[in-house]
């Protein structure tokens, strides 16, 4: 048996220059986060961070709960837990089983001022804050509701050796923007559903870029926190560009070439082989349809059509999934095909994730 991941969600500093969403601080309050995991074991442990906090973070108590079960977590024996800024922790391990689909229910207590969150920032789902210590409540009726998960970072399973793990390493195309929030309808959790063996966790982040820091670091700087660091990793899927190509338009950056571009996959690809994982790349999702304004350029979309003509015909990853062929629009290819945008021309619906999930070739994952 061993400890991996069954669940990951890649996090990002509050303090951000791009903010996509609200960030959060807490006092006196307990934050309920359903965290739909990716696979099972036998047993669980929480994963926690403070990693971007100004201050030390106060847990005063915490619970989890799954339709197996409920138990407090503990930290070295002591319910209470003090993460220093910049720093980690992982719970004592529970013996509370889980299996892939399962939700599972993780309350966190805070006592006192916590300062802005480190936090998943668009991970279509809801967390609820209700006040003073309710870990254990069964419900929190009146509870505000908000998108995002605050100061964790995944939930560990003791599986059988051997378990496969697969990273999704990439932005909102993984992550679920667009999907219906709590419906667990990401492209992710459609590929999950098409698995036999092992599955792939989910380090997508919204708005991330393959190049430049901007919202979370950029991928090339966060694959050794985001996908080595993932115990029995075997293969990574890849989705980079749209971020890298379209938002130096909303801040009056120069655009991104697709030279640039392509020696980051290339770079990308070559950390990913050195540490003899599998790296599956992506084909660049269309935007020409989006409603932010600078997105959508003529030199931007030239630019994806160029290094999409690259991903497809080069030997650099062990194989590719053409996402754009699989979303766009037949009569004009640089848009989302209208029955699977999202409404924003810049993010996939349901059907859309759907259909991202199932562009992927099974026998390249061998999950």
């Amino acid at each position: 048996m061993m400890w991996t991941a069954g669940f990951r969600t890649a996090v990002i500093s509050p303090y951000e220059q791009v903010k996509l969403s609200e960030p959060h601080g807490f006092e006196n309050q307990t934050v309920r986060h359903v965290l739909r995991m990716a696979g099972g074991g036998e047993r669980i442990r929480v994963c926690l961070t403070n990693r971007y906090g100004r201050i030390p973070l106060t847990i005063a108590a915490g619970a989890v709960a799954t339709v197996h079960g409920h138990a407090a977590l503990t930290f070295d024996g002591s319910a209470e837990l003090s993460i220093p800024p910049g720093s980690e922790v992982v719970a004592d391990p529970l013996d509370l089983p889980v299996t892939a689909g399962d939700d599972l229910f993780l309350s966190l207590f805070f006592p006192e001022e916590t300062g802005l969150a480190t936090y998943s920032h668009k991970p279509a789902e809801l967390a609820q804050i209700a006040d003073g210590n309710q870990v254990m409540a069964p419900e929190l009726p009146g509870a505000e509701q908000v998108e995002g998960r605050f100061y964790v970072s995944g939930v560990d399973v003791f599986a059988p050796d051997g378990t496969a793990i697969a990273v999704a390493f990439g932005d909102s195309w993984f992550e679920g923007v667009g999907s219906t929030i709590g419906a667990n309808n990401r492209s992710i959790d459609f590929l999950n559903r098409r698995l036999e063996r092992g599955w792939v966790v989910n380090q997508g982040i919204a708005g991330n870029r393959l190049l430049r820091d901007e919202v979370g670091e950029h991928g090339l700087a966060r694959f050794d926190r985001d996908v080595l660091s993932i115990p029995g990793v075997t293969h990574v899927l890849v989705h980079f560009g749209v971020n890298d190509l379209g938002l130096p338009g909303m801040s009056g950056e120069a655009p991104v070439t697709s030279d640039a571009l392509i020696e980051g996959f290339k770079a990308l690809a070559g950390h990913t082989q050195e540490a003899d994982l599998k790296i599956i790349a992506a084909t660049i999702g269309p935007f020409a349809g989006a409603v932010y304004p600078g997105v959508s350029t003529p030199d931007g979309l030239a630019a994806r059509r160029e290094v999409n003509d690259w991903i497809r015909s080069t030997d650099t990853f062990d194989a590719i999934f053409d996402v754009a062929r699989a979303v766009e629009n037949p009569e004009d290819p640089d848009y989302i095909h209208p029955a699977l945008d999202s409404g924003d021309g810049m993010h996939l619906n349901d059907k859309g994730a759907h259909a991202m999930a199932n562009a992927v070739d099974l026998d390249t994952l061998d999950l």
